[in-house]
C-alpha cells in the first residue's frame, strides 16, 4: 500500500502548523540513507517521522531508530507504514521539550541524527543538538533549500549568518542533494537540499564555547551595523573598549559581521575575555 493510500484509509489531515510535508519516493529515500554513510551497527535519532517512509528506509540499513514524532493524529499511519520493521521506535513527544541528556540516556551511547525536519523548527533542532549533545556524531537532515545555503555560507556571503559560524566552530558541514518541491506530498511552496553536519568538536582550539557563541549573536545582532557598534550595544561598553579589542584581534574597527571567519570569532573572543568584556 502507498503513503497516499495509508493516510486516506487512516483518515489523517495535515496540519500546516507542524510543517507536514512527507516523501514517498524509494529512489529518494535510498539516496538519503546512503548519502548519509550509515552503518549496520548505528544507533539513529529521527526528528519528525511523519508517514514513517525514512524511518523505515533508515532502519533497513542500521541497528536501531528512535523516532521522534509530535502529531499523535499519526500513530495509524506510522503504525501501518512500519508494520514488519522491529528496530524501529516511534516516541510521541516533541523533541524539542526533551533533555538530551535523557534522551542520550535512552540511546545509551553515540548515534547520528537524520531527519526530514519541519521548515518552522529547523534552525532550534540544529542548534540544539550542536550545543547540548555530547553523543551526536552527525546530523543529515532535509531542509528548505535557502536555510541549507544558510546552514553551509562561507563568509563575505549573503548567506552568511549565526547559525554558519556557531556550526562551522564544532563541525563540517555540506549540501549533499537538492530536492524538488514535487518529491513531497502534500507538495511545499519551495524546493529543499539535504545537509550533512559532520561533528568535529576539536576542529578548532576554542577555550571558551559559550562566549564564542555569544561574540557570534552579536555579531549578527543588526546585519546593518558595523561589529563594533554590535559590540558597544550589546556588551553595554564603549567605542574605544569595541575598537580596541577588534584591534587587538587584527580585525579592522570598521568591519561588520559577517566578513569575519570562524578563527577571527575566536580570535575576538579571546581579545574580549582577555579585557574582561564577554
Amino acid at each position: 500500500m502507498s503513503l497516499k493510500e495509508i493516510i486516506i484509509k487512516n483518515n489523517f489531515k495535515f496540519q500546516k502548523r507542524f510543517g507536514q510535508n512527507f516523501i514517498s519516493d524509494k529512489n529518494l529515500l535510498s539516496a538519503i540513507v546512503e548519502k548519509s554513510d550509515l552503518k549496520e551497527t548505528d544507533t539513529v535519532i529521527e526528528i519528525g517521522v511523519g508517514g514513517a517512509t525514512l524511518t523505515r528506509a533508515i532502519a533497513e540499513k542500521v541497528k536501531k531508530v528512535y523516532g521522534y514524532e509530535i502529531d499523535k493524529n499519526l500513530v495509524g499511519v506510522i503504525s501501518e507504514s512500519l508494520a514488519g520493521v522491529e528496530n524501529a521506535e516511534v516516541i510521541f513527544k516533541d523533541f524539542m521539550k526533551e533533555k538530551i541528556s535523557d534522551i542520550e540516556k535512552m540511546v545509551g551511547g553515540n548515534f547520528s541524527v537524520v531527519a526530514n525536519l519541519p521548515y518552522y523548527i529547523t534552525t532550534p533542532i540544529i542548534m540544539k543538538l550542536i550545543e547540548e549533545s555530547t553523543l551526536c556524531e552527525k546530523i543529515v537532515v532535509m531542509v528548505q533549500e535557502e536555510v541549507a545555503l544558510r546552514l553551509c555560507a562561507k563568509e563575505n556571503t549573503p548567506d552568511y549568518g549565526s547559525i554558519t559560524a556557531s556550526i562551522d566552530a564544532v563541525a563540517n558541514s555540506k549540501i549533499i542533494m537538492r530536492v524538488s518541491r514535487d518529491m513531497f506530498y502534500p507538495k511545499p511552496n519551495v524546493d529543499s537540499a539535504v545537509v550533512r553536519i559532520d561533528i568535529d568538536k576539536n576542529k578548532y582550539q576554542i577555550d571558551d564555547i559559550n562566549a564564542y557563541r555569544k561574540a557570534v549573536k552579536l555579531a549578527f545582532s543588526s546585519r546593518r551595523k558595523t561589529l563594533a557598534n554590535n559590540l558597544i550595544n550589546g556588551l553595554k561598553i564603549t567605542r574605544v573598549q569595541a575598537e580596541d579589542a577588534l584591534t587587538k584581534a587584527g580585525i579592522d574597527v570598521a568591519c561588520r559581521g559577517e566578513t569575519l571567519s570562524t578563527q577571527s570569532f575566536i580570535d575576538l573572543t579571546s581579545a574580549l575575555k582577555e579585557m574582561n568584556l564577554i
